[in-house]
């Protein structure tokens, strides 16, 4: 079902504030019925299906995936990043541009490591052990 002009307008507004009588007022409903059909619009599937889906869409813009990750942090293994950094120097201070430190560069390599599992503990332990029990407690103490 298709959303009219009013409705995407709600939607639209009630993901920016959240607010749903806030929303329908800004959408151009009636302030004596805007608590109303705030109400009334968030219940259709249709209308809830399209405001789930621009949520959706906001958060998976805002929030990295797991393959973004790992190729940022490749990149700073790599060195392919820059980074400024002031230095003193004769004529005073100065910002330079570089690549990243060793140390944040060993740093991405570790975390490329652990998510590929290159060094993990061998945790797995092997062997006979026999168990031997010991009663030392008499039978007057009991």
């Amino acid at each position: 079902m298709k959303l009219t002009e009013k409705q995407k307008r709600f939607a639209d507004y009630y993901i920016e504030c959240g607010n749903a009588s806030e929303s329908a007022v800004k959408a151009g409903y009636s302030e004596k019925t805007a608590t109303e059909m705030g109400y009334e619009n968030l219940r259709k599937p249709h209308l809830k299906a399209y405001i789930d889906e621009r949520l959706k869409e906001l958060a998976d813009k805002r929030i990295m995936s797991a393959e973004e990750v790992l190729q940022t942090v490749t990149s700073f293994a790599r060195n392919e990043e820059q980074e400024d950094v002031v230095v003193f120097g004769e004529s005073g201070p100065e910002i330079v541009t570089k690549g990243i430190s060793a140390k944040d560069r060993l740093k991405a390599l570790e975390l490329i490591g652990k998510r590929y599992a290159m060094w993990t503990d061998n945790k797995n332990l092997t062997g006979n052990m026999g168990v031997t029990i010991i009663d030392d407690i008499g039978e007057d103490d009991a």
